[in-house]
């Protein structure tokens, strides 16, 4: 095992790790605070789901509108600088929200947050692509997840417990492993934007600045990437809902206790640090649609599970099964984003990709809240399965109508 892991550290480049650990460290603090997030907004300010569903769509939209213009910055001044000003933002905001005491105000906050903390998404996940030749970007993006999920192993362990005696304290030790990491990337980190042929003039740096964010244009006429985007939002608006509307869900209606649901997320997260790059280089041979249906299929029967069963371990078992399918769709969803994008488009390309999330987080949250406090809390788990029923077909359907087409942009997942 260790030789193993020696040997697979040999196989990347410095810098890459690097960025893994400040993604570790960043990582954590988010852990800490993010599982708990609903159950502070809905205790802190004494509102129901449908108030943080509200909360999450002006994360999500404000988000994409600070994705999209970190795209367009990343491709043109570079992923570093981006990067540090997404951090730094976030650590602000961060504290800002955990000390305000009114809902309107927090409002505000988290609009602020969306819009500047999302900056740096793209320019992080181009940063990646640009340290990783081609045969290694879905191990590498994997790799990523592998780590991100180190620090959700052990974050809702330490949150629960801070929990207990403050929320600010989660807020302002966000901000601190914020801060921290900016510190990493400014000192350790070069910038990898890769160097244009010419350099542009002066007179026509405006100029080039507008057709950067033309360039999104482009990115909307690449229809494998456009059908592949909207199958992606299907499956993440039942994803998400396990970083939202699940833990109010265990709490208010199932009974359970706040550090039984960190330990539900910690066992996902566990599962994640010591499966997944076992699972990529599984797959890495197989049809990339097929193994996302695959994975679809495991999302939606454990999302599912939850409308139908009760009970500590039967809860556990329903998050082990939709983690097996989390960790064959979204590795191999990375690595096509990475393999659609030309190199002098890769941040717009990640920025686009956002709308998988941005969509589904602005309408799901607050779908969920408004059937969790008028309806039959149940129905939050039928809806996913419809809507995981909806991302397998068409996954399949992907498959096989645009098999030509697609199979000149999917990437190459061979180890």
């Amino acid at each position: 095992m260790f030789k193993n892991i020696q040997t697979t550290f040999k196989e990347y480049p410095g810098n890459f790790w690097v960025l893994m650990g400040a993604t570790f460290i960043d990582r954590l603090g988010g852990a800490l605070l993010f599982p708990f997030f609903a159950l502070y907004v809905t205790l802190k300010f004494n509102v129901g789901m449908t108030e943080v569903g509200i909360l999450f769509a002006i994360f999500a939209i404000t988000g994409q509108f600070g994705s999209v213009l970190g795209g367009a910055l990343t491709d043109k001044f570079g992923r570093k600088s981006m990067i540090i000003f997404g951090l730094i933002s976030s650590a602000l905001s961060s504290v800002a929200m955990g000390l305000v005491n009114e809902i309107e105000a927090f409002y505000f906050i988290a609009a602020v947050s969306g819009l500047l903390g999302h900056i740096a998404n793209p320019a992080q996940q181009a940063m990646v692509a640009d340290l990783l030749p081609e045969d290694q970007r879905s191990d590498g993006y994997a790799i990523w997840r592998v780590v991100a999920n180190l620090a959700v192993m052990f974050g809702p362990l330490i949150g629960g417990f801070m929990a207990e005696s403050s929320y600010l304290l989660l807020f302002v030790t966000d901000a601190v492993t914020s801060i921290i990491t900016a510190i990493i990337v400014f000192v350790k980190l070069p910038e990898t934007k890769p160097e244009s042929e010419t350099e542009p003039t002066e007179e026509k740096l405006v100029e080039s600045l507008m057709d950067t964010f033309r360039g999104y244009g482009r990115v909307l006429k690449d229809k494998p990437f456009v059908i592949f985007l909207a199958v992606a939002i299907i499956v993440n608006l039942v994803y998400l809902q396990m970083n939202s509307s699940l833990s109010v869900f265990m709490r208010d209606h199932m009974g359970m206790p706040i550090k039984q649901y960190g330990y539900i997320l910690s066992m996902n997260a566990g599962m994640v640090v010591f499966f997944q790059f076992w699972v990529t280089r599984k797959i890495s041979d197989k049809p990339p649609m097929l193994m996302m249906a695959l994975g679809a299929v495991f999302l939606t029967v454990g999302f599912g599970m939850y409308g139908f069963v009760e009970g500590f371990l039967l809860f556990a078992l329903a998050m082990a099964i939709l983690t097996v399918g989390e960790m064959i769709v979204f590795p191999i969803a990375q690595a096509m984003v990475a393999k659609f994008s030309p190199e002098d488009m890769r941040g717009r390309y990640m920025a686009t990709f956002g709308l998988s999330w941005t969509v589904p987080f602005a309408i799901g949250p607050f779908a969920a809240g408004i059937i969790m406090d008028n309806y039959d809390p149940n129905w939050v788990w039928y809806v996913s399965i419809i809507l995981g029923v909806i991302s397998i077909i068409g996954y399949l359907w992907l498959h096989q109508s645009n098999k030509d087409q697609l199979d000149e942009s999917l990437p190459d997942l061979s180890p």
